[in-house]
């Protein structure tokens, strides 16, 4: 596995086509200061706290060293006496104030982390459907999850530990510096062995654990796909390739992961030998200067004790640099998500400044030609003029470009080429909150969140009353089981409470689409999972509460073509016909083909379907193309 490039100019680094951004160097320091600054005084306590701490821990080596030259100059056990209990007094000191630091510390750091997570759900929320889409599941999930856990471990953990040693540190070698410079200067001279072997590993390590999270994002996604199509998988006999393409994954993983332990295996024993040398080098220098007369032996005693006190807060330092790193690549991670949602589906910038409002209902589509992900064309010029209020069903075999027209339609994907737009407004230029009042796609695949019947319904529209909600289930026809349900609006929906089937999963994602009022709706295969009788009354119910409103419906069952104004024809990425179903039955084409081969009247085997067995029921007409599933209602 290649590393991804990290970019210089601390921006957004884009890597492989479809996957996630990560932030650069530069944007992770600035979102670490904004994160710091949200939470300033509470930052400066810590920061004050962890002074004192450090300060009162200097008085120790201090006391003993002065004991000592007072001991050799004659003094008795009065000496020991008048400065045992100091001794003690700064031992409990320093103990009372780093725990209220560490206390502190963990108390932003939670804070902290609250607000990074609220941040992440908002940019993940906010991204375009077909960027989630390209980059999988695992991978945002992989994000959400480990990604934001390391970096709420370190600002609750590392982050205070972190603080209270680095303070220590400087207070340290300023105490050294202060009793003596020339000792001092040989217990700087002594660290240079850490500062090399650090210098090595930080050149190092922030690529090796960007490619271990992208290696971990990778397996989760492969194993979230395989879950999630397990029937599929079955079906097709696919075991053999997922267990192959898993193992890959899984290679890759395991071999991300051994560079990250090679670099942690000779970075701390480097480290861990590189104690001893400070010590040595101000005892060695101490005892030259001392029979020089040049230093007391209290004061080499002071500064070997205050270098001995270096081994363990270096020590956690240097233990927590390689938890920095491991959470500063998760933090570019997570912080990447900024740069996700600035582009268009189609990876075009925005015009500059707010879209203009559209001027009415009507949407346009003029040569739209599109491709997935550099593939054969999927839609080949395209030209389709929707009225407002109008009801209009698209029909045609599997891999007709059906699906994918109605994403386009959506705003979901941009087209390659050519223009869609809403009221003369590009669907791609309007924002996702000003997009969903003017169209909204509902597909068979819908979602029933954790939460009550009211929570899954109040997302469409969080004011909705209680009547409101009724009103919407009743147009749906869902207002009889939800009535039936042991406490109403207020039952649990889920593993915990009532599990909601297929069906009534769908007619709930129905009623969210009534309760957002939206002026366009785009039904794809939006009542595949109910059985024939239920689906047309759903239908029905939703066309007149639609009533002046905009409908595309995806006709899987023809009666909804024939219920339609008008009705469009898919081919081979083309509208081969369009006009009203009793026109386009009486001329005898391909839509005069389907009907007849829905009504059990023949076959129609121009484009590889059929009237399975001769009744047309189950003749497909309205299946997905390959294109990936669209958003659920």
């Amino acid at each position: 596995m290649t590393a991804p490039a990290t970019p210089k100019d601390g921006g957004i680094d884009e890597q492989a086509s479809g996957r996630l951004p990560v932030a650069g160097a530069a944007q992770v320091r600035r979102a670490a200061v904004r994160v710091v600054r949200a939470d300033g005084r509470a930052f400066g306590v810590v920061l004050a706290l962890n002074a004192l701490a450090a300060g009162v821990g200097l008085a120790g080596p201090w006391l003993i060293g002065r004991l000592v030259d007072e001991v050799r100059a004659g003094a008795g056990t009065g000496a020991v006496d008048r400065l045992a209990p100091w001794l003690l007094l700064c031992a409990l000191a320093e103990t009372v104030l780093a725990r209220w630091a560490r206390y502190l510390g963990h108390r932003f750091g939670e804070r902290a982390l609250a607000r990074i997570r609220e941040e992440f759900v908002d940019r993940a929320l906010a991204l375009p459907a077909s960027v989630v889409e390209r980059a999988g599941t695992g991978d945002l999930t992989a994000r959400g999850t480990a990604d934001v856990a390391a970096v709420g471990t370190t600002l609750r953990d590392a982050g205070p530990q972190l603080l209270i040693c680095s303070v220590q540190v400087l207070f340290l070698f300023g105490a050294v510096l202060l009793l003596n410079p020339l000792l001092g200067a040989c217990g700087l001279l002594g660290m240079v062995g850490i500062g090399c072997a650090l210098r090595w590993y930080l050149r190092r390590a922030r690529t090796a654990y960007l490619v271990e999270g992208a290696a971990n994002s990778d397996v989760a996604e492969i194993l979230a796909a395989t879950a999630e199509g397990a029937r599929t998988v079955e079906l097709l006999g696919l075991g053999r390739r997922r267990i192959a393409a898993s193992r890959r994954a899984l290679a890759a993983s395991r071999s991300a992961r051994l560079r990250t332990l090679f670099l942690r295996s000779v970075f701390f024993p480097a480290v861990d030998s590189s104690y001893v040398v400070p010590v040595a080098a101000v005892l060695t220098a101490g005892g030259a200067l001392h029979a020089h007369g040049l230093v007391s032996v209290g004061e080499v005693v002071a500064a070997a004790l205050y270098l001995r006190q270096l081994t363990e807060p270096l020590d956690t330092i240097l233990t927590h640099v390689e938890q920095l790193q491991s959470s500063g690549a998760s933090f570019a991670r997570v912080e990447g998500l900024a740069g996700a949602p600035h582009t268009d589906p189609a990876g075009r910038a925005p015009a500059p400044g707010p879209a203009p409002d559209p001027v009415d209902d009507r949407i346009e589509v003029r040569g739209v030609r599109y491709a997935y992900d550099g593939g054969e064309e999927v839609l080949r010029g395209v030209d389709l003029t929707v009225r407002p209020g109008e009801r209009l069903a698209v029909v045609g075999p599997s891999g007709a470009g059906k699906s994918t027209l109605c994403r386009l339609l959506a705003g979901i994907d941009a087209p390659g080429s050519g223009t869609v737009t809403v009221g003369g407004v590009p669907v791609t230029a309007l924002g996702p909150e000003r997009l969903r009042r003017q169209v909204v796609l509902v597909t068979q695949e819908h979602h029933v969140f954790l939460g009550t019947v009211r929570d899954n319904l109040r997302i469409a529209e969080p004011s909705s009353t209680d009547r409101e909600l009724w009103r919407a289930l009743a147009a749906v026809g869902a207002d009889g089981w939800v009535a039936g349900l042991p406490d109403g609006l207020d039952c649990v929906l889920g593993t915990d409470g009532h599990a909601a089937d297929g069906s009534q999963a769908q007619q709930l994602a129905l009623a969210r689409v009534v309760l957002a009022d939206p002026h366009t709706l785009i039904l794809d295969e939006a009542t595949a999972l109910l059985d024939p009788a239920s689906a047309r009354s759903t239908e029905r119910a939703l066309a007149a509460v639609l009533s002046g409103r905009t409908v595309i419906a995806i006709a899987h069952r023809l009666h909804t073509a024939h219920d339609a104004d008008r009705v469009a024809v898919m081919e081979d990425g083309r509208l081969t016909e369009l006009g009203r179903h009793e026109s386009l039955v009486a001329a005898g084409g391909t839509y005069a083909a389907l009907w007849h081969s829905w009504h059990g009247e023949g076959q129609f085997s121009a484009t590889g379907t059929d009237s399975a067995g001769g009744t047309g029921r189950a003749a497909d007409t309205g299946a997905g193309n390959g294109a990936p599933s669209g958003p659920a209602g």
